[in-house]
């Protein structure tokens, strides 16, 4: 297993659209940076978020999870209540070759701020908007700003396919649109 450079996350942008809009080269210039890096692609968070709420709920469960733990807010900065969390979703659209999988990392300017993207891996043949999970660790509320770099997407290349892909399973997330909430 490799990971793959600049060059290689181009070449399948452009010719098998992995990434949908894909951004050529680093945008910078007053934002929290975005497009394809040496090694890397750092995607950007739609204007588009569930901001997680205990007003409703007093208890988060992943088998039953109640849309109403979430406040839904569209628009170009998200506060995230302190020690609190939000999901937002990627602007980009993956779609990821069948000798892939993919691990996502945090942008250091919002780990800095004490600000986690998470993201589960992406596996071969998977494809759709991420969902992010952006936790605010700090005693303060935190702004996340849209349309600009949330996480870094590193492509690792197999030496051989998988025997069975996400797609091949029909797996839950394939698609996916929205900010997705936890399915079972």
């Amino acid at each position: 297993m490799s990971i793959q450079a600049d060059r290689w996350i181009t070449r399948m942008a452009r010719e098998h659209g992995m990434i949908e809009p894909f951004e050529s080269s680093q945008v910078r210039d007053g934002v929290i940076s975005y497009g394809v890096s040496s090694y890397g692609y750092d995607m950007r968070v739609a204007p588009e978020f569930k901001i997680f709420t205990n007003v409703l709920n007093s208890m988060v469960d992943p088998k039953n999870f109640d849309p109403k733990s979430f406040v839904e807010f569209e628009g170009d900065v998200c506060i995230v209540p302190p020690n609190s969390f939000a999901l937002g979703r990627s602007v980009e659209y993956f779609r990821i070759p069948r000798n892939v999988v993919t691990i996502t990392v945090g942008k250091s300017t919002y780990a800095r701020c004490g600000i986690i993207t998470n993201v589960t891996p992406f596996e071969p043949e998977w494809e759709g908007f991420v969902t992010l999970e952006i936790s605010n660790t700090t005693p303060l509320p935190a702004k996340i700003y849209a349309n600009e770099g949330i996480a870094q997407v590193l492509f690792f290349k197999g030496d051989e396919e998988p025997e069975v892909s996400y797609k091949d399973k029909k797996g839950k997330y394939q698609g996916q649109q929205g900010v997705t909430l936890p399915r079972l």
